[in-house]
């Protein structure tokens, strides 16, 4: 493995340095150069007009933003390259692609007033319906991404859409992975199927925007390195040659894995009573939104009596727990428009939920008097809220918020904010945040054939306020500040038996997050630095993140071969201070809090190869080139080994027809 990314290295940097320089400097801004790029082609022939610029094929999101195609290259670009398809810069991957990841900055979960699904670690792919786009484009629109994965496997992620008038735009996407993985018993396979469709009338009064989204995301699990595996890993036995070999490494089990479905039929849609013609005139719209979304987790495992990490268990045939959720939500909205007033929104809405187990169980404690924990958690919820939108030369103010008004759980989040945007170059906004809502279902009730997994508890909502300030001045720093204030957050620990146990910490945590972006250009060279700083207070032991996170890249990037290629090359760090990360568990799928072991104080070295011809982005990269010299030292997570240093390769190809 070192000789064959020694020789990688020494190929990506012959090009470098042969290279020479060109007439005139590139300007590498990638929406000019994608415009440049579309308004050169030709149609055939028989038809010399141009092809539709870049900009006419939009993607539109939830909140009605627009953004349209980029087929440039970046850096930017080369951080979004990987399974989640999005900058992972707060996350560090377990060893293998499609498995969870360890949250270097806590998750900032969205708005919500109904208790989350569990399984919160196998989320992060799983998509929301704020995470599906829409799209209008002049001409079919195809994009392929592929990339290789761990041992006997692939990643592919492609989707196609058609405009069959103006009006109606049809969309079909499936993203599926499948990786064997160097460790036993670690196998990945997922998948996320979705299809969207929007619409409107000639007159524009009626739109509509609908999804349809089915998912499943499986894991082997393997429990992590057992304590032999560990002394195998780190070296203790003396055998290193033989365990360089991930596979011959002992784990926990190998006999279990666990299961994330999910089904969700979205539809969106307005009716104008007052249409609004353009910037100054005013416009009033009544809208609808339904939301059906079905959740199922399952944890499977051979026959098992007795388990050292998870106790004794109820089945001695096999352990088979299975949780799911039934969400049914409408929401009627009322919009006005107008220029001097602004844009507000009346909402009001009602969510029918219903989770849960099959059975009821009844334990017996130890002063044998008998426990009963329900199976049910169901009922409706109703709630009413509102959004404000306004600007004014440069100025923006803007709010929104909801409250549970009825029901069984109680809840509310608001948001207000202002900003100034004195070009497109410069601008800052103030957010303050207030939120109280319950924790997720698998705090309140968990079922499982082991024993010790079994509970009911009436924990209180958790409440957070946050002041947030961003600033931004493209081409010199952005920079995202933020202070909050939690109350009794609730976490998942360890009880004295090494148990996995939900419960909810006293009084306040406080938490101070900076995070600085800084991108640099001299000649054909860049620098691209994002570092992030982070302080707890009254949050020892119980909310553990790193104190200090970098990102540095360096690179290289021209134009060859009469630009019919567009070469970026370079070497990116990353770095965290040494921490007590969470622990998994992959009976639960959640992350739960350890103060005995500690990851991170050791340099990430990435070295990548992209290359930009038409419309394809081609990417190699050498994931964890440090890892090579310096081996079995390194975990992602507390029992879960880094990556080894691996040589990888995918690509991103856009098709206009």
């Amino acid at each position: 493995m070192r000789k064959n990314i020694l020789l990688l290295v020494i190929l990506l940097s012959v090009p470098v340095a042969w290279s020479q320089d060109r007439n005139r400097d590139t300007d590498f801004d990638e929406n000019k150069e994608g415009a440049k790029e579309f308004k050169s082609l030709r149609r055939s022939k028989d038809d010399e007009k141009e092809k539709p610029p870049i900009t006419d094929y939009k993607i539109i999101d939830i909140k009605n933003d627009t953004t349209y195609v980029d087929t440039t290259l970046s850096i930017q670009k080369d951080y979004k390259f990987n399974y989640l398809r999005r900058d992972h810069f707060e996350l560090m991957p377990i060893h293998n692609v499609a498995q969870t990841y360890t949250s270097l900055a806590k998750r900032v979960e969205r708005d919500h007033l109904l208790p989350l699904f569990g399984a919160r670690a196998r989320h992060f792919n799983f998509m929301e319906a704020d995470d599906i786009r829409y799209y209008n484009v002049p001409s079919p629109l195809t994009e392929l991404y592929f990339n290789t994965t761990f041992e006997q496997g692939q990643q592919l992620d492609s989707f196609i859409t058609i405009n069959t008038s103006p009006q109606l735009n049809l969309s079909i996407a499936y993203k599926g992975v499948r990786s064997l993985g160097k460790y036993q018993h670690a196998l990945t396979s997922t998948g996320n199927f979705r299809a969207t469709a929007s619409y409107f009338t000639k007159n524009e009064r009626y739109r509509v925007r609908t999804h349809f989204v089915s998912q499943d995301l499986l894991n082997e699990e393997n429990g992590g390195l057992s304590q032999t595996g560990l002394n195998e890993y780190l070296g203790v036995t003396g055998e290193d040659d033989e365990f360089s070999d991930r596979g011959a490494i002992t784990v926990n089990f190998e006999d279990a894995e666990s299961t994330l479905f999910g089904k969700r039929y979205y539809l969106n849609h307005e009716y104008a009573f007052i249409k609004k013609t353009d910037s100054t005139s005013t416009g009033l719209s009544f809208g609808h939104i339904l939301d059906i979304t079905d959740k199922k987790f399952l944890f499977n495992q051979s026959a098992v009596e007795y388990s050292e990490l998870f106790g004794e268990a109820y089945e001695s045939d096999a352990i088979a727990d299975r949780v799911a959720l039934e969400d049914f939500s409408n929401h009627l909205f009322l919009d006005f428009t107008n220029k001097w007033l602004g844009h507000f929104r009346i909402k009001g809405g009602n969510s029918n939920y219903n989770y849960g187990y099959s059975s009821l169980l009844i334990q017996t404690d130890d002063l044998g008097n008998d426990i009963t924990i329900t199976n049910r958690i169901k009922g409706d919820i109703y709630s009413v809220g509102g959004e404000y939108q306004n600007s004014f030369k440069g100025f923006q103010v803007f709010a929104d918020g909801m409250t549970i008004v009825s029901g069984d759980f109680t809840g509310n989040y608001l948001n207000a904010g202002a900003g100034y945007q004195l070009n497109e170059k410069y601008k800052a906004e103030t957010i303050i945040s207030s939120n109280s809502v319950a924790p997720n279902y698998n705090f309140l009730l968990y079922q499982s054939d082991y024993v010790n997994y079994n509970w009911q508890n009436d924990f209180e909502n958790t409440e957070t306020q946050k002041l947030q300030v961003n600033v931004e001045a493209n081409q010199i720093a952005k920079i995202e500040a933020s202070y909050s204030i939690i109350n009794n957050y609730t976490y998942f620990t360890k009880d004295a038996d090494s148990i996995t146990i939900p419960t909810q910490a006293t009084g306040n945590i406080d938490v101070l997050k900076v995070k600085l972006t800084n991108g640099v250009k001299f000649w054909k060279f860049g620098l691209d630095n994002t570092f992030m700083y982070q302080k707890v207070d009254g949050g020892d032991f119980v909310y553990n993140v790193p104190e200090f996170v970098t990102r540095n890249s360096l690179y290289y990037q021209d134009e060859w071969f009469k630009k019919a290629m567009f070469l970026q090359t370079g070497v990116t760090l990353r770095y965290f201070t040494s921490y007590t990360a969470d622990g998994y568990d992959p009976i639960l799928s959640e992350f739960y809090v350890q103060n005995i072991e500690e990851i991170g104080g050791y340099p990430q070295i990435d070295l990548f190869f992209n290359a930009k011809v038409k419309q394809t982005r081609i990417y190699f990269k050498v994931e964890n080139f440090g890892e090579a010299f310096s081996q079995n030292r390194e975990f992602s997570a507390p029992g879960y080994a880094t990556r080894d240093a691996v040589l990888r390769f995918g690509l991103v190809w856009n098709f206009f027809l």
